[in-house]
């Protein structure tokens, strides 16, 4: 990551919070899957309290759903929430890119340039997991190089179903070829100080997702409402 900080140590609440919101949103945990408390305390070899704190704060982020006389299931997917976050993402990249065209910050642009190595690398492995996170990473690395870190971590609240859809379509195809591209063209566009280019291409980027949707909903249709 661009900003590698000590964390302090997380309670267990916590612990098993964020470790049910990655499986969701990796699909480790698929829409759909029931959760059981008993079986997760035994999993995470923790008391009920936490985690059924943490379905309550995953059900708050629209993760999960509690159904009453049925038992709690990962959420699926709301194509509505994923719309509604490729909009934000457009819109804020969009302007986070032109910031980065009129003046970025030189770390940031060589941590830039390790990303879209790395990205060649997972490419290469046919690693969906790893290109996930180098494409969260390349993008989060815009936002810090334009101080504008905090915006990016709002953003990420929001734009959880529209990651989980990301996440799938990764797995589900793996020609990756084009996202690479698409970042290195960025790239270029911010070496070049070329703020319409990099507009232009982030906007190709950000709607790729439109077309995905489509495509995972006829693959997958159990995952999606």
């Amino acid at each position: 990551m661009y900003i590698n900080q000590r964390q302090p140590a997380l309670s267990t609440r916590e612990t098993v919070y964020r470790q049910l919101r990655e499986q969701i949103i990796t699909m480790e945990l698929a829409p759909g899957t029931p959760l059981s408390e008993n079986e997760t305390s035994a999993l995470f070899q923790v008391s009920r309290t936490p985690v059924r704190e943490s379905f309550m704060r995953l059900a708050q982020d629209g993760l999960v759903q509690v159904l009453p006389q049925r038992g709690t299931f990962v959420s699926l997917i709301d194509t509505g929430l994923v719309e509604e976050a490729r909009f934000m993402r457009e819109q804020l990249e969009g302007a986070v890119i032109e910031l980065a065209c009129s003046g970025f910050d030189k770390q940031a642009l060589l941590q830039l340039e390790i990303n879209l190595k790395n990205q060649q690398d997972a490419i290469g492995q046919a690693d969906d997991k790893q290109m996930f996170e180098l494409d969260e990473q390349f993008h989060m690395i815009l936002f810090a190089g334009c101080n504008k870190a905090n915006t990016w971590h709002a953003m990420q609240q929001l734009t959880v179903h529209l990651n989980r859809s990301r996440r799938l379509m990764l797995a589900s195809d793996r020609n990756w070829k084009h996202l690479y591209e698409q970042h290195t063209l960025m790239f270029d566009a911010i070496v070049k100080q070329d703020a319409q280019a990099g507009k232009n291409i982030m906007e190709q980027h950000i709607n790729l997702s439109v077309n995905d949707q489509q495509l995972l909903k006829q693959k997958f249709p159990n995952y999606f409402q």
